[in-house]
């Protein structure tokens, strides 16, 4: 009898292990889906995301980049300021993933299979020295100052002095809106052609006879030079949208037609383009366009 209590003893026994040994395999196995779900966190957006072009789209393409690499610290996105002839060029030879434009794209550009994506809109200033008294300038005015018909700045209500035209190099989205714009292709005396908007805003800040052009966004807060009226509207987010402020143009991502962006990539290209991105585009100094 006792041989028997064992025997039934010993095969509880045995039954209480093999079910203590099921629960550790279950709980492995729970602990295998848990580690599962650390590898998705753990292999969340990451990479490198190159944008090339545009000297004016500076504030803007900064302000986007700092927002979206806070919100994924495994990505950074890089910003070459070359020019947007410079940054449509890097499209289409595949050196950089987003081309960063301050023009809208060309018919001759569109046919080489680039896409053009307005993430926001500016206004061009009209910048003069601040201690120029000229207030306002009509579009005519601005032509004929930059073309050279006017020379002296008593013709339009300012000094006796002569005119100096700054402006930007061939090949800037600034200097193809503005030259556009008012009419003036090809036709533009200029004193001296910068390689960027901030070396133009030095040049007339520095210069008290002279005129330049510059992204609002770029001059909207700087106290070192003077945006004058034009035909009596100030460059702002309001009368840009509306479009009672004629020297405005697009900011624009390039891409290439049948080019896969990377997910990063992808990512903030679709970020910097939805509403998501209006305030930081706002804070730039630009004009948002996403619903």
């Amino acid at each position: 009898m006792k041989k028997l209590i064992s025997l039934v003893l010993a095969l509880t026994c045995a039954a209480a292990l093999l079910v203590g040994c099921g629960s550790d395999s279950s709980s492995a196995a729970g602990g295998s889906s848990a580690a599962g779900g650390s590898s998705a966190a753990a292999g969340s957006l990451s990479g490198t995301v190159g944008t090339n072009g545009s000297t004016s789209m500076e504030s803007v393409i900064g302000g986007l980049s700092e927002a979206f690499m806070s919100e994924n610290s495994g990505v950074t996105v890089s910003y070459d300021p070359t020019g947007s002839g410079t940054g449509i060029q890097a499209v289409l030879d595949g050196t950089t993933d987003i081309g960063l434009s301050s023009r809208a794209l060309k018919d001759e550009e569109k046919s080489e299979g680039l896409v053009e994506t307005t993430v926001a809109l500016d206004g061009i200033a009209i910048i003069v020295n601040k201690d120029n008294p000229v207030e306002n300038l009509s579009l005519e005015q601005i032509a004929g100052l930059a073309t050279g018909e006017i020379t002296n700045w008593s013709e339009v209500g300012g000094s006796d002095a002569e005119v100096v035209m700054e402006g930007r190099e061939a090949g800037s989205g600034t200097r193809d809106g503005f030259e556009s714009i008012v009419g003036v292709e090809d036709a533009c005396k200029y004193a001296n052609e910068s390689t960027s908007t901030g070396a133009v805003i030095a040049n007339v800040s520095s210069n008290a006879n002279a005129i330049g052009y510059a992204s609002l966004s770029a001059v909207e807060n700087d106290d070192t030079v003077k945006i004058v009226t034009v035909d009596g509207v100030a460059p702002s987010e309001e009368t840009v949208l509306d479009g009672s402020y004629q020297i405005q143009r697009p900011f624009v991502f390039v891409t290439k037609e049948g080019v896969t962006l990377s997910e990063a990539a992808q990512a903030f290209f679709d970020f910097a383009t939805s509403a998501d991105a209006n305030e930081i585009i706002r804070g730039a100094g630009a004009v948002p366009v996403a619903e």
